[in-house]
């Protein structure tokens, strides 16, 4: 096998992966020769085997999930990748929000993807070659009627992305962002189910039709390869051609 384009022996956490995309860069990566610690509030129905293990932990309601870190410390003193991928959504007006819904989305999306990647840099560190992917979103990127506070934190992840790319990359450390559009997920399935919604959506986007969660799991495996060794700070969009979309 040609080491540059595997994960053979790869250490990686992913946050909220036991359903949709995180659960398809876990299966990716375990096919890819990785061991994963899965960190989700449900329990998954598979993929618990000698390559992947699952904590149970709400990353909304706690600030440092010590006993996560101290699982990785035991069982194997370092890390090789961190997928900052829990997130969830609230759709409203701007004004409707409440202050609780307001510290939800922010917790769950952007202070657990913060507060983990700081937690994990002293064993990233240990790693020949660390890195953390962030999973952001168009909202980030673009006006989409997602919200006002979906789209903050979202577009918060790819700030921080830069940052980190530019702070830690001394310590070898690659930190990237991919951006997702409308993907098969539980949680697009919700907006998705209106029909007339679901065509524009479909109108909106160049290669008319909806994302599979395999397409974004390819996307983060690649980033996280020997073979994109010198690629840091970037936000890659998986988006069918909607970023660049105009008239």
């Amino acid at each position: 096998m040609n080491n540059r384009w595997n994960l053979s022996n790869k250490k990686a956490l992913i946050t909220g992966g036991t359903k949709g995309i995180g659960s398809a860069i876990a299966k990716e990566f375990i096919e890819l020769g990785a061991s994963v610690i899965i960190v989700s509030r449900n329990e998954p129905k598979e993929l618990l085997n000698d390559k992947a293990h699952f904590i149970k932990t709400d990353l909304s309601k706690i600030k440092k999930p010590e006993r996560l870190i101290t699982k990785i410390k035991q069982d194997w003193g370092y890390l090789d990748i961190l997928v900052n991928n829990v997130g969830m959504n609230i759709r409203k007006k701007t004004d409707e929000y409440s202050k609780e819904e307001y510290d939800k989305i922010i917790n769950t999306n952007l202070l657990s993807a913060f507060e983990l990647s700081r937690l994990c840099y002293p064993l990233l560190k240990k790693s020949t070659q660390g890195n953390i992917i962030n999973i952001s979103s168009v909202a980030g990127q673009k006006h989409i009627r997602t919200g006002s506070i979906y789209g903050m934190t979202k577009a918060a992840m790819i700030q921080l992305t830069k940052n980190l790319a530019a702070e830690w990359a001394e310590d070898r450390i690659r930190v990237n962002a991919v951006a997702p559009w409308y993907i098969k997920t539980p949680l697009a399935e919700s907006v998705l189910k209106n029909k007339e919604y679901y065509d524009e959506v479909i109108n909106r986007t160049p290669m008319k039709k909806i994302g599979d969660p395999k397409d974004v799991a390819a996307a983060v495996a690649f980033l996280c390869m020997p073979a994109a060794a010198y690629i840091t700070g970037q936000c890659i969009s998986i988006d069918g051609g909607f970023t660049i979309y105009g008239f």
